[in-house]
């Protein structure tokens, strides 16, 4: 597929204060794209819009708050004129047994990764569509294949592979493209977060080769912006992921029976586990709340 040049794109990046939306907000701007940073962190955006090659602003709103989000995608098309490129990266995560899961955690999982990643489609879709322009979803290895311990952050992101794949179909006739943006274990502040805790780290190291492994940032990256430069339906950050899609169907049950085994041998150290969200990401989405509420 050929490639569509950056240079003068619009692009905007949700979750773009660290890790992924961090670095690739910074990749394409380097390639001549204007940047419209989105997150919860102002100090830390406008931090990240000083480093940046070219034109680019930020603007704070929480992307499962349809009316800000709205605001936002107005006001991104006063700044810049248009829109082409839209980067649903904003996520969270949490990990441990799901019966003694924190509910409303669980539940925040679900409405960034899913419900944000919709509302923020909703509110750029017809700007992108004036532009016939590409939306790009990240997705994960969990949408691929469940795993234990990890029940919202799964049930989230094969729910937002789902999403992303209907409206592909729904919107493709009007220029739109849609992709799907699929990473491991990578090197964030979410995968440091949740290896703080020794049971989920251990837990990950007993996976399978190549799922083992917290793979480098940047060129997880690098694959990412080759395929937003190609408006690509699917991008893989690791190589063999690919080769993951050809098996899906045979994973709940593998899973299924070798998690039972694993499961029975964390069992006593389950207790006590925390229960919130995990890594720098999650603990600014629970304080933007806490500040909401009060």
């Amino acid at each position: 597929m050929s490639r569509v040049g950056l240079e003068g794109q619009v692009v905007v990046v949700t979750g773009a204060a660290r890790g992924v939306g961090e670095l690739l907000a910074r990749k394409l701007s380097a390639r001549g794209a204007r940047i419209a940073l989105v997150g919860l962190e102002p100090d830390a955006l406008k931090q990240v819009a000083e480093r940046l090659h070219g034109d680019s602003a930020h603007w704070y709103a929480d992307v499962t708050d349809q009316e800000a989000m709205t605001r936002v995608a107005q006001e991104v098309k006063e700044r810049f004129g248009k829109v082409d490129v839209v980067v649903a990266n904003a996520g969270v995560a949490t990990g441990g047994p799901f019966a003694d899961s924190d509910p409303q955690a669980w539940r925040r999982v679900i409405e960034v990764n899913l419900i944000g990643s919709a509302v923020t489609a909703r509110a750029f879709l017809p700007l992108l569509t004036a532009s016939r322009g590409y939306l790009f979803q990240i997705a994960s290895l969990a949408a691929i294949t469940p795993a234990p311990m990890m029940t919202a952050y799964c049930a989230s992101k094969s729910g937002v592979e789902a999403y992303a794949h209907s409206l592909r179909a729904e919107v493709g006739h009007k220029g739109v493209r849609v992709g799907v943006g699929y990473l491991s274990w990578t090197d964030t502040d979410m995968v440091r977060g949740a290896d703080q805790e020794d049971v989920m780290r251990e837990l990950r190291q007993r996976l399978p080769w190549p799922s083992n492994k917290t793979y480098p940032l940047g060129p997880a990256v690098d694959r990412l912006v080759a395929g937003i430069e190609r408006r690509s339906a699917h991008v893989y950050g690791q190589w063999w992921l690919r080769g993951m899609q050809s098996v899906r169907g045979y994973l709940p049950g593998i899973i299924g029976t070798i998690g039972q085994r694993e499961m029975r041998r964390f069992e006593p150290r389950l207790r006590g586990m925390r229960t919130g969200l995990v890594g720098a990401g999650g603990a600014a989405d629970e304080e933007a709340r806490a500040t909401q509420r009060s």
